[in-house]
């Protein structure tokens, strides 16, 4: 089996002061930098619908309103090397068009480029989805992508 578009593709990531997210058609992905040697026991995580709260040894690090839904049964946190916290929220819609402009509802939104290259990816993604043969993880996308580019679906076969 080949590897998921992702892996083929590469991330679009947007950088923040504690780590990174970045997002799929289908996953949005928080990794927060933590001291080395943090211990699972150390770190609270809460995950919500629409919120998120982490906190690592009493300090908190990420808290807030998300910028849209997640499901709720399927957010999941994993401490890595004792060094990374990686958190992935499964997206409710999970349509190409729905592009999070940021993680939270007024922080750590994406740059103007980043946000472009994100929506191109998600259009991508979206293509690869719809077009299994064929691979798509390397292409170039111009034109109108946004919203999740053009709407094929009326076409005939």
């Amino acid at each position: 089996m080949s590897a998921p578009f992702e892996e083929r593709s590469g991330v679009v990531p947007c950088g923040t002061p504690w780590g990174r997210w970045y997002q799929t058609l289908e996953e949005v992905f928080i990794e927060v930098r933590v001291p080395p040697g943090t211990r699972a026991k150390d770190v609270r995580c809460s995950l919500g619908s629409r919120h998120i709260a982490l906190a690592v040894c009493g300090q908190e690090l990420l808290q807030g309103k998300l910028f849209d839904s997640t499901v709720t049964d399927e957010g999941t946190w994993t401490l890595e090397d004792r060094q990374l916290i990686r958190i992935v929220l499964m997206k409710t819609n999970r349509d190409a068009g729905n592009c999070w402009t940021s993680l939270l509802e007024n922080e750590y939104a994406a740059d103007p480029w980043v946000q472009d290259q994100m929506q191109r990816k998600l259009t991508l993604e979206r293509f690869q989805k719809e077009n299994p043969g064929f691979d798509f993880s390397g292409a170039e996308i111009s034109g109108n992508y946004s919203k999740g580019g053009p709407d094929f679906s009326s076409l005939e076969k």
